[in-house]
């Protein structure tokens, strides 16, 4: 059972970039098709992202309570539905309706990933798994783009949506073949699930680094937001080249954790997250002030912010061993 569930966990580790990231060639061509401007158009994005993350932490609890099949199936059930909804779309609003109902489904896939990954895969043969999943995270935004890119040079911009939609039904196949993974359930209420929320909002460091975390990747989703009408609109380039510096651009999320592994043996981790966080600052200003207004130096600037953003963002999501007292990570002999 274990070896075959694993291309099903990289096509629902790849839902979120898929989603977003496929379309984004084309949301000058919307612009222009129900003439309304990038804030509006924006708009599905924004209803994308916000009902993701709230539905994430609907799925997880659901999941332990009643198994992770029957939420997966219900998820990426309205996914398919959604992703023919966007297709369809007449006008802008429906569009952005149809997306939230899309950021609905898809929450199902990311949060149930990774719990079927813990479910099945135990020591050193999860590590490996959850090492491979990473890559597929990390090279997701920087093929979809691209992909999309090249749809819109041969077709319509709904057909993203359509094979969007074929994808998800090729996953709602393989959930229906996976058998329960999920050995126990548990019966946790409501209130307990609101009580350890709540705890985790009470909890001043943890809600620190959170939210400075949570400032931090403002930029890159601005960034997201604006990309398209920057390098289409802006810099007069074609759908499939802005692919590529997309996906140029996202190559840096790849970059910062590879090259963290390799530094953190010998440097501070809270070095390094200095150096990360120098790092965007600069890249930031030489966006700002820098010599060039082309989309070369927009692409190096933003690469060099991005790169700093997954070098940081590593150790926020380490798990590690106990650590001394007032000390964040263990870290070489001398930091």
């Amino acid at each position: 059972m274990k070896t075959p569930l694993f291309p099903l966990l990289v096509l629902l580790t790849a839902f979120p970039a898929l989603s977003t990231d496929m379309y984004l060639p084309a949301m000058p061509t919307l612009q222009r098709t129900w003439q309304q401007p990038a804030a509006v158009v924006n708009l599905t994005l924004i209803g994308f992202f916000v009902t993701f993350c709230f539905a994430l932490l609907v799925y997880g609890p659901v999941s332990d309570r009643f198994g992770r099949r029957p939420p997966l199936l219900a998820g990426i059930g309205l996914y398919v539905a959604a992703c023919l909804g966007c297709a369809a779309a007449p006008d802008i609003g429906w569009l952005i309706g149809a997306r939230v109902l899309q950021a609905a489904g898809a929450a199902a896939a990311s949060a149930l990933a990774l719990a079927i990954t813990k479910d099945v895969y135990d020591g050193h043969q999860r590590a490996r798994i959850i090492a491979h999943i990473a890559v597929v995270l990390a090279a997701a935004p920087m093929v979809a783009p691209v992909i999309g890119g090249w749809l819109l040079e041969w077709t319509s911009w709904r057909w993203i949506f359509v094979i969007q939609g074929g994808m998800g039904l090729v996953a709602l196949l393989g959930v229906g073949w996976m058998p329960e993974t999920l050995p126990a359930m548990v019966k946790t209420g409501f209130g307990q699930v609101a009580a350890g929320y709540l705890r985790l909002l009470a909890n001043r460091r943890y809600m620190s680094v959170t939210l400075m975390m949570s400032l931090l990747a403002l930029p890159f989703f601005a960034f997201i937001a604006g990309s398209a009408d920057i390098y289409i609109n802006g810099f007069g380039l074609t759908p499939r080249q802005f692919g590529y510096f997309f996906g140029l651009n996202a190559s840096g999320i790849m970059f910062g954790p590879l090259a963290f592994s390799r530094l953190s043996r010998r440097v501070c981790l809270a070095r390094l997250m200095s150096f990360g966080f120098a790092g965007v600052t600069l890249g930031g200003l030489f966006m700002v002030l820098g010599p060039g207004a082309g989309p070369w130096h927009l692409a190096l600037y933003n690469w060099t912010m991005v790169f700093s953003f997954g070098l940081c963002r590593t150790p926020t999501n380490t798990d590690g061993p106990p650590v001394a007292p007032g000390r964040l990570y263990n870290t070489p002999p001398g930091c």
